[in-house]
């Protein structure tokens, strides 16, 4: 048995190693650490009880996330006003959720896989591995950050993505985990093997690059993004208002003539329907100069009256189209605890008895065309909501270009915008179109069907972005099947390794 001072230091050096694969994210890009961090933790895990893998699971999963989200501290108790003890409890519950998703993994990979061979590191473990990221993807709302694939955005495994998205990633990089601990036990042996599954997606991938999935289909366009970086802790202080109108205005004004200029979310401090005057002016004078404007804006609607004759009013966080036509797109996937709290009506109560602060948004539908507009159409997400790909697959099908708006200046100089960031360049890949990034005070930026940058603003700073993006249709295998090819997959690899796990326990 060991001593209490080696479990500890074990499980302090597997809480180290998750913390070091989220610097295979953005902004570090250390993504090697992609593949050698899942390796090291599949090697731990050998000759040890499913009790010892869940454990060594559940601190490496501790150590991802309280590294890789450590942001969440700023925006609920930094912007959000929320007590330390409210912030540090909600960090510790989505730390400890993701965690799990881990220590299950172990689990049942020691309890129910071969406690060896290719059948369990090489399909068993790559597939749970995947099959967990999957699920945390939806599970609870879902949160989809910090899976393996998106560290790939700049190595040549981004050419998988217009085939099978993020989670072709993710499986390719865990299956090079698990054939680096097969050749660390089996050695020589193993190695064309080894060789073989760590050198093919690599040459695969740089020949993938190369394939044109989509193409033109219209005249290079003109785009401008207006940038208003206004502080978050001044953002929506009443003395600030009318600041703030003043400078998206003069900021617009300045682009004018540029055929489509989009807003950040919630761009404007106020709701839309108290700056319909202002809002109308704006699309005059940009209509003339022959542009169009997106923006990103609050807006209340009543809702239908009940039997009584009541009606309560919805809030949405829009993004209005204003071009040819007028159109609103509606956020649909809300930010838990920050746009909506996910508890019952009697802690609802509570928590304004208490004066905590919260909001209540309401869903936009989860289907919506694209926005139509300056001769694009544009499939459009606000916020995080880019980091659901499969939500958008039928709107990005439909469209020309993709459009984010958001406002990551709730995450201060942190991470979180450069792995936000990455989420988005990695949209951009799968559907190999070209994606409109507008932020509050960055990170605004114009990415290329490949992810690569065809213009960037400078951060924290008010300015106009102009770039030029080439409508483009076409569909690459990932828009047209989603993740179901990679699911089938997981699932047959799965099946394998429960079977082969069975097969020797019968046998032995």
């Amino acid at each position: 048995m060991n001593p209490p001072s080696a479990f500890w230091s074990t499980h302090l050096a597997v809480l180290a190693l998750g913390a070091a694969l989220s610097l295979a994210f953005a902004p570090f890009g250390l993504w090697p650490l992609a593949i050698l961090a899942p390796a090291v933790l599949f090697w731990l895990w050998q000759g040890v009880t499913a009790a010892r893998a869940a454990a060594l699971g559940f601190a490496f999963g501790c150590g991802i996330f309280a590294s890789g989200t450590y942001w969440l501290f700023i925006s609920i108790n930094g912007f959000g006003k929320a007590p330390i003890w409210l912030a540090l409890g909600l960090m510790a519950v989505l730390v400890v959720v993701m965690a799990l998703h881990y220590a299950l993994l172990g689990y049942l990979a020691n309890r129910l896989m071969p406690s060896r061979g290719a059948a369990r590191w090489l399909v068993g473990l790559p597939a749970g591995w995947v099959l967990f990221e999957w699920v945390r993807g939806w599970f609870l709302s879902g949160f989809g950050w910090l899976s393996l694939g998106y560290s790939q955005t700049d190595s040549w495994l981004a050419g998988w993505a217009p085939i099978g998205g993020v989670y072709v990633a993710s499986l390719l990089l865990s299956m090079m985990a698990g054939a680096l601990v097969m050749w660390c036990i089996d050695g020589y042996r193993a190695w064309r093997i080894v060789l073989s599954v760590v050198a093919l997606p690599w040459i695969t991938g740089y020949f993938l690059m190369r394939i044109e999935w989509t193409h033109a289909a219209g005249e290079p366009i003109d785009v401008a993004i207006v940038q208003g970086a206004i502080p978050q802790d001044q953002k929506w202080l009443a003395d600030n208002r009318d600041e703030s109108l003043r400078r998206y205005r003069d900021l617009t004004f300045s682009a004018l003539g540029t055929p489509l200029i989009v807003w950040p979310e919630a761009a404007v401090p106020d709701l839309a329907n108290n700056i319909m005057a202002y809002l109308s002016e704006l699309a005059d004078v940009a209509r003339q100069r022959g542009s169009s404007l997106l923006v990103g804006l609050i807006r209340a609607e009543p809702d239908e009256p009940n039997a009584r004759g009541e009606s309560q009013t919805q809030y949405f966080n829009s993004i209005l189209s204003l071009g040819e036509e007028f159109a609103w797109y509606n956020k649909h996937h809300l930010v838990p605890f920050g746009e909506f709290f996910p508890v019952p009506e009697t802690v609802r109560r509570w928590m304004r008895l208490k004066n905590l602060p919260y909001s209540d948004f309401s869903r936009g539908a989860a289907h919506q065309p694209p926005l139509r507009i300056a001769r694009l159409s544009l499939s459009a997400s606000i916020c995080y909501e880019d980091a659901y790909a499969s939500s958008q697959i039928v709107s990005a099908r439909e469209s020309t270009a993709l459009v984010n708006v958001t406002n990551d200046a709730w995450f201060g100089r942190s991470t979180a915008r450069h792995q936000h960031l990455q989420i988005s360049r990695m949209r951009a890949i799968e559907a190999q179109r070209f994606l409109i990034r507008a932020a509050n005070d960055g990170i605004s930026v114009v990415i290329g069907p490949r992810g690569e940058f065809i213009g960037r603003a400078p951060d924290f700073e008010p300015a106009v972005l102009r770039a030029t993006i080439t409508p483009r249709s076409g569909v690459p295998p990932y828009l047209r099947f989603g993740n179901q090819p990679v699911l089938w997959l997981v699932a047959l690899g799965l099946l394998t390794a429960l079977w082969a796990g069975r097969r020797r326990a019968v046998v032995t």
